[in-house]
């Protein structure tokens, strides 16, 4: 077992955590992920009250060290929902994409929740608003990672997230990661484990769609392309420093670079494409995927991916370990 600062901190088995991916990460992801002896998240991104009563609830039921994830944003937008989600008594809650008025709030009241309190940060200025916030846990991301994030990549944002932090929270690495050798980097660059998203998007417990599972892994990371379009389409009002990695597909190759365009049109465009999307056309709909997609060759269980992942990371921990010998 590989033991650090955040499975002491939350009494989990593997320093693995699944990324709260709307729409994939459900309660048989996150129930599968905690039940292997990582730390499984709900996803309930965009604050959809019946998706938080039924999954939530589900994953509450299942117990263990479980948590939900929440981008600060859209909760402000939609009143009630987040007192809904801490109605079912979160052990963690994991923040995301929030100014510093926002960070302040939404880890205040999960703190009072009596939650451990996950922040997700993108830059050295976030990561220092979030631990002056009260932190339990950071998560830096970079660049390489699927779904929305900001331009600087893992390998030099996690050591200055690292500096910053001085040591007063752990701090997971995200975006890159999909098995041992992953884990392993991101141990050895002072991480105290990492979040995985892509990897667990194709696994069998997530909710995307047949569709979906298949284009991520017949997709190369040469394929991906960071786009706005499914923001704009949707009607999110993401803030513009964001962008959204997605496998391409005849959506992003019409419109990405055209936002304000497609924004003009959004009332034409917009039920066609809803549309599309719940018939699971993937030229259509948004294929959220990382740079770490090289990697993902097959759907699997979660658990499978929690235990090969620790396993292959103390063999090469071990292995480097033995490579290494006084200096003279």
């Amino acid at each position: 077992m590989i033991s650090t600062r955040l499975t002491e901190l939350l009494g989990i088995d593997h320093p693995i955590v699944s990324a709260p991916m709307g729409s994939v990460s459900g309660a048989r992801l996150a129930t599968a992920v905690t039940r292997a002896g990582g730390l499984g998240l709900v996803g309930v991104s965009y604050g959809d009250a019946a998706f938080i009563d039924e999954h939530v609830r589900e994953t509450a039921r299942a117990g263990g060290v479980w948590g939900v994830g929440c981008v600060m944003f859209t909760f402000d937008e939609r009143p009630g929902l987040w007192d809904k989600v801490l109605g079912h008594r979160p052990p963690v809650i994991a923040l995301s994409f929030g100014d510093a008025d926002q960070v302040g709030r939404y880890v205040g009241s999960a703190a009072e929740s009596g939650a451990h309190v996950v922040v997700q940060v993108h830059d050295t200025e976030q990561a220092a608003v979030a631990v002056r916030a009260g932190a339990s846990v950071l998560v830096a991301q970079g660049a390489e990672a699927g779904g929305h994030h900001k331009t600087q990549a893992t390998l030099p944002l996690v050591p200055a997230v690292l500096d910053v932090t001085q040591g007063v929270v752990p701090v997971v690495a995200a975006g890159g990661f999909a098995d041992g050798r992953g884990l392993a980097a991101a141990l050895a660059l002072g991480a105290d484990g990492v979040m995985m998203g892509t990897r667990f998007a194709v696994t069998e417990e997530s909710m995307g769609t047949p569709g979906f599972k298949a284009s991520l892994v017949s997709a190369a990371t040469a394929d991906t392309v960071d786009t706005r379009a499914f923001d704009v389409v949707r009607g999110i009002p993401w803030d513009e420093v964001y962008r959204a990695r997605s496998v391409s597909n005849a959506f992003t190759r019409a419109w990405t670079g055209r936002d304000a365009e497609l924004a003009a049109r959004r009332a034409e465009i917009e039920p066609e494409w809803a549309a599309a999307v719940a018939r699971d056309d993937t030229g259509q709909r948004a294929l959220f995927a990382g740079e770490v997609i090289d990697l993902v060759h097959d759907v699997r269980p979660a658990a499978s991916v929690v235990h090969e992942t620790v396993t292959e990371a103390e063999a090469i921990l071990r292995r480097l370990a033995g490579n290494v010998t006084p200096s003279r």
